[in-house]
């Protein structure tokens, strides 16, 4: 017997998809495999890692909280993945927004004003946009490869982050920890719900997603981003200005990025530490493509990869298991995702196995 594929001739709606729900199951059975591989029952171990976080009365808050960066940065990246811009350096975007944004925090210090906040906001838009006009520059004036210029830079904001952390804005109460003061009250988010940490940035990143699905969908410039990625001669022959959509990509996505690494920062942390970010930005490329490179497709796809941090947490404590559980997971979701898209241009075909050409055509003499 013979397995193969065979291609369509055409892209199939139904696995455009279904790609996502089949990688999903594939990476849930996967990963039960790989608990009772560790000496872990599978049923409790899967369950401890994608029920048991949203059983508690914050479960829903933490999911969203931990959602909000991933939706952020990964509508950003879709819009941008959507027009062949390859902007790999959200991380990096993300850790400048923080920057900048956290630089106003301490500067007002315990000072309080309706402005604090939105003028952190603004920075930290700025900050991302700033970290991503970099690869903008050196891909349109020297056709560099954004995919590495922006990777490399991410490297460098960190070093950056950590040495501000170490030096001069270390507090000096910290008990010789790298790390900043703590926030003032003015300078923090503003809580949606008491006794939760749901902050404002939810909403943000949820509005963020409604604007990408209406700028991508309902707008001249989401046609020509559209065109430019799937047909850049067309786009180039209608006039479009390759240059500027490419700026505006990884302008667009750096500043969703800062602005994603501001909310953490003034949100669950509170300060700025070496390690503000799990990974965000580089999950939330995972994020982009589960979500089909749809705003909207991205917030669901943001729930599911932010279940997997908190999931991760929980098998730590309740089941004593390495915090590398979450990347595992990523990993072999994103696996499956790229072998499943396969799928979508091609189908398996079960047959019996042809015979070389040598072979027939001895036969038929």
């Amino acid at each position: 017997m013979w397995l193969g594929l065979e291609p369509r001739g055409q892209r199939s709606a139904f696995w455009t998809y279904g790609s996502p729900v089949l990688a999903l199951l594939l990476t849930v059975v996967t990963a039960a495999i790989i608990f009772a591989a560790l000496g872990q029952d599978p049923a409790e171990a899967l369950w401890t890692f994608l029920i048991e976080p949203l059983t508690s009365a914050s479960g829903l808050p933490e999911l969203f909280v931990k959602a909000a960066p991933l939706i952020l940065i990964g509508v950003g990246l879709s819009i941008g993945f959507r027009a062949n811009v390859w902007n790999i350096g959200a991380e990096g975007q993300f850790t400048l927004g923080a920057i900048f944004g956290g630089w106003l925090a301490l500067r007002v210090g315990e000072g309080s004003g309706w402005w604090i906040f939105p003028a952190m906001l603004l920075l930290s838009i700025l900050g991302g946009m700033i970290w991503a006009a970099i690869p903008a520059f050196l891909k349109t004036r020297f056709n560099a490869n954004e995919i590495l210029t922006s990777l490399m830079l991410t490297y460098v904001a960190q070093l950056l982050l950590l040495y501000l952390v170490t030096g001069p804005w270390k507090d000096p109460e910290g008990y010789g920890f790298p790390q900043t003061a703590m926030f003032g009250d003015g300078a923090t988010a503003p809580i949606l719900i008491p006794e939760t940490r749901l902050h404002l940035g939810v909403l943000i990143a949820l509005a963020a997603a409604l604007l990408g699905w209406l700028i991508l969908s309902k707008s001249l410039l989401g046609f020509q981003l559209r065109v430019l990625g799937s047909a850049p001669r067309a786009a180039r022959f209608a006039g479009f200005s390759e240059a500027g959509l490419i700026w505006l990509s990884l302008l667009l996505g750096g500043g969703l990025a800062g602005l994603a690494g501001l909310f953490e920062v003034a949100g669950p942390i509170g300060q700025l530490t070496p390690s503000i970010s799990p990974g965000y930005g580089f999950t939330a490329i995972i994020v982009a493509f589960l979500g089909r490179l749809h705003p909207l497709g991205v917030v669901l796809a943001g729930l599911v990869l932010a279940l997997s941090y908190l999931g991760g947490e929980a098998a730590q404590i309740d089941l004593g298991l390495p915090n590398a559980v979450t990347g595992i997971f990523q990993g072999i979701l994103l696996f499956y995702l790229l072998g499943c898209d396969v799928l979508i241009l091609y189908r398996l075909r079960l047959g019996r196995k042809q015979p070389p050409a040598k072979h027939l055509r001895e036969a038929s003499r």
